[in-house]
C-alpha cells in the first residue's frame, strides 16, 4: 500500500465521467458523508452532502451507500431524499429505492455462535456498545479513552475467541471498534456485483475511510476511481485522497458539473 494523491487523480476521472454514457457513485457512510460520533444514532451527514447527492440522483447517476450499519438505518440517518440504493452490513442486505429488500443470512451455526458471543458481551455490560446485525456484531469504542479502550478491547477479544477458533467466525478492526463476522460478503463483492449490473463503460467511483473500505477499493479499480475520504492520509491502495467536507463537496459538486448540471 501507499499514500494516496491528494485530489489530482480526479481530474483525468472527471474527463471521462464527462463523456461517459453510464455513470455510478458508490459510498461509504460513517467517517466518509458524515462525521465519527460517539451517539452512531446521531451520525448525521456533514451538511450540503445528502442535497448534493439528491441532485446527483436526479442526474441519472446510479448512487449506492454501501456501509458496515443495517440498511435500514441509512433510511433515517442519510437525509437523502429520495433515498438512493443501499447495501448494507457489509454487503449482505440490498435495500432499492422501490423499498425491496434482500438478505444473505449466516449459516445456523454461524448464527449460534454469534447469539452466544452476544449473550457473553451483555453479560460483561457491554450492551450499550453493541451493535448487532445480519451476519455480524459490532463493538463500538469511540468516544473512550485509550485507558478506557485498552482492557475492553482485550477483554472483547477474549470473548470472540471461542466463536473465531471454533466457529470459523472473522474478527473484522475498524475505526472505533471491532466487529465479529460470519463469513460472508464483505464491500468489496457489493461493488463487483454492482458493476457487474452496469454497462461495460461505466464511469463509476468508490469513495471510504477506513480499512472496511480497502476490498471495495481494489474492486473498482479495473472499472473506476478509488477515493479515500479522512482528514488525514494512510496507507490505502485507493488512488485519491480527499479531506472532509471541503473536498468532499467539491468533488460532488465537479461530479454534478460534469454531468452537465450547474452546481
Amino acid at each position: 500500500m501507499g499514500v494516496a494523491v491528494h485530489q489530482d487523480v480526479c481530474a483525468t476521472f472527471f474527463d471521462r465521467l464527462r463523456n461517459a454514457s453510464s455513470r455510478a457513485l458508490l459510498l461509504d457512510y460513517d467517517g466518509t458523508l458524515a462525521p465519527f460520533t460517539p451517539d452512531r444514532e446521531h451520525a448525521f451527514p456533514y451538511p450540503e452532502i445528502p442535497e448534493l447527492v439528491a441532485r446527483i440522483i436526479r442526474t441519472g447517476t446510479r448512487v449506492v451507500l454501501i456501509s458496515g450499519r443495517p440498511a435500514t438505518e441509512l433510511l433515517f440517518l442519510s437525509g437523502i431524499h429520495p433515498h438512493p440504493e443501499i447495501w448494507g452490513s457489509h454487503g449482505a442486505e440490498r435495500l432499492l429505492p422501490d423499498g425491496s429488500y434482500q438478505v444473505d443470512l449466516p449459516l445456523p451455526d454461524h448464527q449460534s455462535a454469534l447469539k452466544a458471543a452476544v449473550h457473553s458481551l451483555n453479560a460483561c455490560g457491554f450492551a450499550s456498545r453493541v451493535e448487532v446485525k445480519p451476519g455480524g456484531i459490532a463493538v463500538h469504542w469511540r468516544g473512550l479513552s485509550a485507558a478506557e479502550r485498552s482492557p475492553m478491547e482485550t477483554k472483547i477479544r477474549s470473548l470472540f475467541a471461542s466463536a473465531i477458533e471454533d466457529h470459523g467466525l472473522h474478527l473484522l478492526p475498524f475505526d472505533g471498534g471491532l466487529e465479529l463476522r460470519a463469513p460472508g460478503k464483505n464491500k468489496g463483492d457489493a461493488v463487483s456485483a454492482i458493476l457487474q449490473e452496469s454497462a461495460s463503460e461505466v464511469a463509476a467511483a468508490y469513495l471510504g475511510d477506513d480499512q472496511t473500505d480497502e476490498n471495495a477499493f481494489r474492486a473498482i479499480k479495473e472499472r473506476g476511481i478509488a477515493i479515500l475520504v479522512r482528514p488525514d492520509p494512510r496507507p490505502t491502495v485507493a488512488d485519491s485522497w480527499l479531506r472532509p467536507p471541503e473536498e468532499l463537496g467539491r468533488f460532488l459538486r465537479e461530479w454534478l458539473t460534469a454531468c452537465g448540471v450547474e452546481a
